[in-house]
């Protein structure tokens, strides 16, 4: 191969190897979308990379060079010099941690030993990295001082504190003799319940490092002598705050926020080659850019508003790994190599990466629009020495460790961490599963959900064989890793999630990668604190135990049936957030047993909830919370006015970012309260709001049936036929939408007015015609802003929606509520029905319309009851481990035919092995258990209940069944197989097409099975040949090109025994 030198950088291919024409033993194929989508990024970047006198996107045969060198762009902008005394340092802070490190001289804080030590990863507006050590910010916690404590007794009571929790210490690797280093009396009160604004004295026990807080908790609570005070428990307030959100509260910072370094405060570190030896000062531990020392009150935190809600140029890496596997077994990375790795990066803000890279092992074809950077063997390709090390701070390895999720909102889930200091890790498959309901998380199958998009056509089984091939197989395997980098990228992109995730930082005021590995309650902890803060109250560590249940909220028993005249929706704005706001429900202003004798306070000064807990006004006290949620609120408001006003489009999505996390924000607090495992769970509160809640609901009905009447002048009597949570569905007994829609926002004003501000009812839409089936369980055409065309149809709760039922159920219910709703052919949506059933019966059914997916949560030994998914997962372990399913994979199953009176567990099978061995599906039960009640559930308020049943499940067309043969399974495995006559289906004695008696018409027969020689001249072709175009189990058509394919199969071997 030619190559020649490019402004003295090393060897690199020429461009023109793209567009050679191809040999004709090499690997053929058109270009994929995505290749024309490369070349045109090239063509974009060309002007650019003449300019820097860059390698080009061309292939460079690396061997033992590694530089960025290899392309200027790797490269981070130029930092230009920093000058502490005159020059101010302002970046966005991404990342925050701490760790425990040796004092530096000239910065605030403890001078012996060991001490924490705040470290700050950010970027600034140029798109240089920061690395900022802050210092002297010390862990601490309150308790009560004890009755008759004195400033005299703080001495004894930090020397006996520090004793014991030093004898307490089983090793002390870190030779800490100090663990308390100062005690102090401050005046606070406790957050939990009102006692009338009477402050008392709390000791603050600041400790030498975060980990001491736990064990120096736990002494003082099981009981601690000093001086002349005997022996008692003290309760702890704030021990359970984690380091980071401590410093970030006291210092007013918040996550993604902006930090300023004034002049003349900070301190750069050089790197230490450039230092003296002997320099007191430490030098750079870390690879960014910029490092700096800075003590914890010297810096300014900006508050994200204006100009400081920007987002500096991050740069985001997605990279994709290929290894070369064996047969059934995952790639384990002692045996099989890593071949290829494609990595893409793309500054945020920016629509296309800028960056697109293949490392790959051997020589490979070139790709226009990519660099591709060629090696002989794998230790080069991943740098063995400084791959571990994937973090921005130098000599820290990165481990892989198993990490174990639960909540309830998840369930529980195992996944893999691995450390990487200073770089902020999106793991979007665990961001989807959090925020999406979606059948399958397959890449392959996310990408086209949102994107319509799809990973380049590879199956996992040949990409050994592709790696093994030539240049041009290894260019189409290296085309697939690139597109499985760039999904990830585009979904990033097309969710909002870097901009949703830092915005909700912003707001909650807690790290970025919080958000990604923590539930929701650290989020409401934080704002607490800050509010708390302020007022001077602390907040009681609360031993978690799951606490007695409360009564949620109200649902009106529905009216069902068929509504083909307007039905009106009013719906209150955020419920729950407005109840605390309107009736002050908060820690601090509950009033707790005798607490209104003791207080002397009058009637007019509390309220009574719905539940009979009592809470004083906010004349009396401003709870924290309404404050917390006014604010929240006001702050969405200011937000949606910037966004109706903004322009740039980027600060759309970034305005639309903040009002989406304030909402969720706003309404978590309520969820927070009625945690029962939690920080500081509160059964009044929570069951108070769903008091109200409910109390609402029905006063709302009362109000609303009682005014809009043909006696007060209206065209009919208003009738509640439903009512859910926070909202009412109301039958105005008008004709049209327009009118629905007027009277409907009528009835919202008048009825608000009896209500406490801020809580609102809001008219929020009409649904015509509206098909109620049952609570939770409803679907109608939606009309919100035009009273002329409707929006969508609204399904709530019906297996259009519910991804635990096949996709027949949720194609036949969504077609029939197409024809009930939008034809307003109910016969059709009936006639429909029944022709699938009968589609059904007869197999005419493709396999991937009865393939049901659930989510495997726990192991086989946790399930109570043998589940089908779970028995599959576990027989497929048994036949290829290292394709079966993991905990928190969806399995994908179907449901067998087997004999009578055998469990459903026991009958479910993978589609493929299914398809494969021709194994019957049991088409009853997909009648009975998945099609029956959502049919009957959508038809019996049209129909009546026994005559849906009847039309439906009975009749002429569930008479028809056809059954296939299994070849596996059952007396299959005790018979012998024996070739028949292809023209009279005689048994033969050996393996030929036909016998004696057919013989004398074979060429007829063969003509028969083998159309393709009678018209063109060439014989059937194996589909071995030909490629299977897709192979993703998510792709609609996989099972039905898998099944033309088996059908292909069998014909090749029957034309075969022809022998022609």
């Amino acid at each position: 191969m030619e190559f020649k030198r490019r402004n003295g950088g090393p060897f690199v291919g020429g461009a023109s190897q793209a567009k050679r024409g191809k040999t004709a033993g090499e690997w053929e194929d058109s270009p994929s979308q995505f290749e024309e989508e490369l070349s045109m990024f090239d063509e974009v970047d060309m002007d650019a990379e003449e300019s820097e006198g860059q390698a080009g996107h061309d292939v460079i045969p690396v061997g033992e060079l590694f530089s960025a060198n290899l392309n200027p762009r790797w490269q981070r902008p130029h930092a230009p010099s920093l000058e502490p005394s005159s020059d101010t340092l302002v970046f966005q802070q991404i990342d925050l941690d701490y760790y425990l490190g040796a004092a530096v001289a000239g910065m605030p804080g403890q001078l012996q030993g060991k001490v924490p030590i705040i470290r700050m990863f950010g970027v600034t507006d140029g798109g240089n990295s920061v690395c900022c050590h802050i210092h002297g910010f010390a862990p601490y916690f309150y308790v009560p001082a004890p009755s008759g404590f004195k400033s005299d007794y703080l001495g004894e009571f930090k020397r006996e504190l520090n004793s014991v929790v030093l004898k307490d210490m089983r090793s002390n690797k870190d030779n800490v003799s100090v663990t308390v280093l100062a005690v102090d009396i401050t005046h606070k009160e406790s957050m939990y319940g009102y006692h009338g604004k009477c402050s008392l004295d709390f000791l603050r026990i600041t400790m030498a490092m975060p980990r001491l807080i736990a064990p120096a908790k736990r002494l003082l609570e099981q009981g601690f002598k000093f001086g002349p005070f005997p022996i008692q428990s003290y309760q702890s307030y704030e021990a359970n705050i984690d380091f980071e959100i401590r410093f970030m509260v006291d210092s007013d910072v918040v996550g993604c926020c902006w930090i300023e370094l004034p002049k003349g405060k900070f301190r750069v570190r050089e790197e230490k080659s450039m230092m003296h030896t002997d320099s007191v000062y430490p030098g750079k531990e870390s690879l960014c850019q910029y490092e700096v020392d800075v003590g914890w009150t010297d810096f300014i935190s900006h508050p994200a508003e204006g100009d400081w809600q920007r987002i500096a140029p991050l740069r985001v890496l997605s990279f994709d790994i290929e290894c070369a596997g064996r047969k059934g077994i995952f790639p384990e990375a002692d045996k099989d190599p890593v071949i290829q790795i494609a990595s893409m990066v793309q500054r945020q803000g920016e629509k296309e990466p800028f960056i697109r890279t293949v490392f790959t092992l051997q020589s490979c074809a070139s790709i226009i629009g990519s660099q591709i950077l060629c090696f002989t063997q794998e230790k080069q390709l991943l740098q063995v020495n400084l791959f571990p090390y994937l973090g921005r701070v130098r000599g820290i390895k990165s481990v892989l460790r198993d990490l174990n999720f639960q909540s309830k909102q998840m369930g529980r889930r195992e996944n893999k961490t691995t450390n990487m200091e200073g770089r902020v890790q999106f793991d979007l498959l665990q961001v989807l599963l959090r925020d999406y309901k979606l059948r399958s998380y397959t890449l392959n199958a996310v990408s086209f959900h949102f994107l319509q998009e799809q990973k380049e056509d590879v199956q996992h089984s040949i990409i050994t064989d592709l790696q093994n091939g030539n240049e041009q197989t290894r260019r189409r395997l290296a085309v697939y890793c690139l597109k499985d980098a760039y999904l990830p990228l585009r979904l990033l992109q097309k969710l909002m999630c870097v901009i949703n995730y830092m915005e909700m930082a912003r707001v909650t005021g807690v790290p970025l990668t919080y958000l990604l590995s923590r539930g929701q309650q650290i989020k409401v902890v934080s704002q607490l604190l800050r509010q708390a803060m302020k007022q001077d109250l602390v907040m009681p560590v609360v031993k978690t135990e799951g606490g007695e249940d409360y009564t949620g909220a109200t649902v009106i028993e529905p009216e069902k049936g068929y509504y083909s005249i307007p039905i009106a929706t009013l719906d209150f704005s955020s419920l729950y957030p407005s109840i605390m706001m309107a009736h002050n429900l908060c820690y601090t202003t509950l009033l707790q047993k005798g607490s209104v004798e003791k207080l002397g306070l009058s009637p007019e000064d509390f309220i009574k909830t719905p539940t009979g807990d009592r809470f004083v006004k906010s004349s009396v006290r401003k709870g924290l919370l309404p404050e917390i949620l006014e604010n929240l609120l006001s702050a969405r408001k200011r937000a949606k006015t910037e966004l109706k006003k903004e322009t740039d489009p980027f600060k759309k999505q970034v305005l639309d970012g903040r009002q989406l996390a304030l909402k969720i924000s706003a309404n978590s607090v309520y969820g927070f309260t009625g945690a029962q495992v939690g920080k500081l769970p509160c059964l009044e509160i929570s069951q108070s709001v769903t008091g109200f809640g409910r109390q609402m609901i029905e006063q709302t009905k009362q109000l609303v049936e009682s005014k809009y009447t043909i006696s007060s002048g209206y065209q009919g009597d208003a009738k509640v036929i439903y009512g859910d949570t926070d909202s009412v569905m109301v039958k105005l007994g008008v004709a049209t939408v327009r009118e629905a829609m007027d009277i409907g926002r009528e009835a919202a004003e008048w009825v608000s007015s009896h209500f406490t501000p801020p809580i609102k009812l809001e008219f929020e839409k009409v649904y015509y015609p509206y098909l109620l089936i049952n609570k939770k369980r409803y679907a109608g055409l939606y009309f919100s802003s035009s009273p002329d065309t409707h929006e969508k149809m609204d399904c709530k709760g019906i297996e259009t929606v519910r991804r635990d039922n096949c996709p027949l159920v949720a194609n036949l219910i969504g077609t029939c509520l197409q024809r009930i709703l939008i034809d307003r052919d109910p016969q059709g949506a009936v006639a429909h029905a029944k022709e699938v059933i009968s589609d059904l019966l007869c197999n005419r059914i493709d396999i991937s319309q009865l393939v049901i997916t659930k989510e495997l949560t726990r192991t086989a030994q946790e399930y109570a009851g043998k589940q089908a998914h779970v028995e599959l997962a576990e027989r497929m372990r048994k036949r290829d481990a290292g394709s079966a399913p993991n905990l928190g994979d969806r399995v994908p199953y179907v449901i067998i035919k087997a004999a009578k009176g055998v469990a459903a567990y026991m009958k479910s099978e993978d589609p493929i092995y299914v398809l494969e061995n021709n194994i019957p599906i049991d088409t009853q039960y997909y009648l009975e258990q998945q099609l029956s009640k959502p049919l009957l559930r959508i038809f019996e308020p049209i129909l009546g209940e026994s005559k849906a049943e009847s039309v439906l499940l009975k009749g002429d067309h569930t008479r028809c069944k056809t059954v296939l043969t299994s070849k596996v399974g059952g007396l299959m495995a005790f018979a012998q197989k024996r070739s028949t006559c292809i023209g009279c289906k005689a048994v033969l004695k050996t393996d030929g097409a036909v016998c004696d008696f057919c013989k004398r018409k074979e060429s007829e027969l063969y003509q028969k099975e083998d159309p393709g020689r009678a018209h063109t001249g060439r014989p059937f072709k194996s589909s071995n040949a030909v490629p299977l175009l897709s192979y993703s189990r998510d792709c609609p058509i996989f099972y039905m090109r898998k099944k033309v394919q088996k059908d292909l199969d069998d014909q090749s071997k029957l034309v075969s025994r022809f022998g022609w």
